[in-house]
């Protein structure tokens, strides 16, 4: 993803998980989970909850959703959390889908809108031609409503304030960037990127080009790696399993990361 907005919220009221034997916890549990996050939870608010569920501290995840987007969340447990680095830098998928005419000071639907425009008749061929101005390697500026930090600050602290900071640009590559509907004023699109690219940024200056402007409206991550959407168990089903259906779905490390990386 790209990198995303991970704001600290609470967690609220979780409903009482089935007991895991405390012989069958800690060293038993090792390996890549994949979890189909639900919207509006933190990435790390997914983490608590499979720390919860397995009486474990050492669970990770690797590869920030923001707290509306849903999907692939690539969580790691035990001494699996030492390669989080590898397993970040993977190249990511998204289907998304974008609101036409109103930009937010978030570039997403959880801000506020700062402007909204006329959308223009739009047909698909313009929309792609388009698109194909985003691909390849490029330079992206990361939103002020991020986790970025400077001097030791993170971005959306700032802009909570109401202040905004130079931002240096990060290389990031778009290898793919499909129309998958045009609904005016909304707009559905896939799109393949490495990592540290802001989909919400992407959104936002592909509605620049259109004229209109736009916010990113909702977000699904699909594919990371050779992980794909359809290997995930979704958050609450997880909450439900017995412990040998855990260690069932469990990917040990050696499988999910090249010999080198061990």
């Amino acid at each position: 993803m790209a990198l995303s907005l991970d704001f600290p919220a609470a967690t609220g009221s979780i409903a009482l998980f089935p007991e895991i034997p405390m012989s069958q916890t800690t060293n038993d549990f090792e390996g890549v989970l994949l979890i189909d996050k639900p919207t509006g939870c933190t990435s790390h608010d997914v983490v608590d909850r499979v720390r919860r569920k397995l009486k474990m501290k050492k669970v990770g995840h690797a590869g920030t959703l923001d707290p509306n987007a849903t999907g692939l969340l690539i969580i790691l447990v035990g001494r699996a959390t030492k390669v989080s680095q590898y397993l970040m830098s993977l190249d990511k998928e998204y289907e998304g889908t974008m609101k036409l005419g109103e930009i937010t000071n978030t570039y997403d639907c959880e801000g506020d809108i700062m402007e909204t425009r006329d959308v223009p008749e739009l047909n698909e061929a313009g929309v792609k031609t388009v698109f194909e101005e985003f691909l390849g390697d490029q330079y992206q500026t990361p939103p002020m409503f991020s986790a970025k930090k400077i001097g030791g600050v993170p971005l959306y602290k700032l802009a909570r304030k109401g202040q905004e900071v130079e931002r240096e640009p990060r290389f990031i590559r778009i290898s793919h960037l499909e129309l998958l509907e045009l609904s005016s004023p909304l707009l559905r699109f896939d799109v393949a990127c490495s990592k540290g690219t802001y989909i919400r940024t992407l959104t936002h200056d592909i509605g620049e080009k259109l004229g209109c402007g736009a916010h990113l409206e909702s977000l699904r991550r699909t594919l990371s790696g050779s992980f794909k959407i359809d290997q995930c168990t979704p958050l609450d089903k997880f909450e439900d399993l017995t412990a040998v259906e855990i260690r069932r779905r469990l990917i040990p490390v050696y499988q999910a990361v090249p010999s080198h990386v061990l």
